[in-house]
């Protein structure tokens, strides 16, 4: 069984058009099997003002203190997870919302001295298969079980959260979804990469900018087994297009 998981940004994930059209690109799609995990940085930071919290951040990682937790859980199990989940059924897509502590789904440890932030250890894909051969699309947000201290969860990144899944469900690939289709020379779409490759046009700038973190998230996804990324918008998602990187 061919498995795809997407990542869906917190960006995308706030704007009501977006998450209508990606219902909807998943419900014509429903013949193939998919995990997503979502991210939903924009809204916690909106959330943390809101109640005199101000975001702090480490190296560009958000520093999660045990009032920014509340918030994090708040935001990412409750208000962007079950939003997400109701347009897919909208659309006609069976799905459930859950959260990496579910069943230890996602195992963490803490990240440095930040707080709840967590870094990931690993991640077990037993059950998400078994939904997934049920015909229903697990959708995940990125808290996850503390495997170093008890009753504790961990706000991880969700790039690395979709890299973990995608690795315990030996998915086919993890797909990025962003606002570009994939990486650009010369007006066209270059549709594979390899690592080398992605490196090369890095240092010669035809690479540059906001792509670049993408395209250093996409490739950090092969080294945890997954055999491909790609990295595409809706429209590169409904019809297979994009670029995607390969080890070799």
């Amino acid at each position: 069984m061919s498995i795809t998981v997407i990542k869906v940004g917190g960006h995308e994930i706030a704007d009501e058009a977006f998450l209508a059209q990606f219902a909807q690109t998943l419900a014509e799609k429903r013949d193939e099997k998919f995990i997503i995990v979502h991210g939903g940085g924009a809204e916690i930071s909106d959330l943390q003002r809101q109640l005199d919290i101000e975001p702090q951040y480490q190296n560009g990682i958000r520093i999660t203190d045990a009032k920014s937790l509340q918030v994090v859980t708040m935001v990412l199990a409750g208000l962007v997870n079950k939003r997400l989940v109701s347009y897919l059924l909208t659309a006609g897509v069976d799905a459930v919302g859950l959260t990496g502590v579910d069943r230890e789904m996602v195992k963490a440890k803490q990240m440095g001295d930040m707080g709840f932030t967590g870094e990931v250890l690993g991640a077990s894909g037993g059950w998400l298969i078994e939904l997934v051969e049920q015909g229903i699309v697990p959708v995940v947000a990125p808290l996850c079980y503390a495997d170093d201290q008890p009753n504790a969860i961990y706000n991880v990144n969700a790039d690395h959260v979709a890299g973990a899944i995608g690795a315990a469900v030996r998915a086919e690939k993890v797909v990025f979804i962003t606002n570009v289709e994939g990486v650009m020379a010369d007006g066209e779409v270059l549709p594979c990469l390899t690592a080398e490759q992605a490196q090369s046009l890095i240092d010669d700038g035809t690479i540059f900018g906001g792509m670049i973190p993408k395209v250093t998230t996409a490739l950090q996804v092969l080294t945890r087994g997954v055999p491909a990324s790609t990295i595409t918008n809706l429209h590169g998602l409904l019809n297979n297009n994009g670029t995607t990187f390969n080890k070799d």
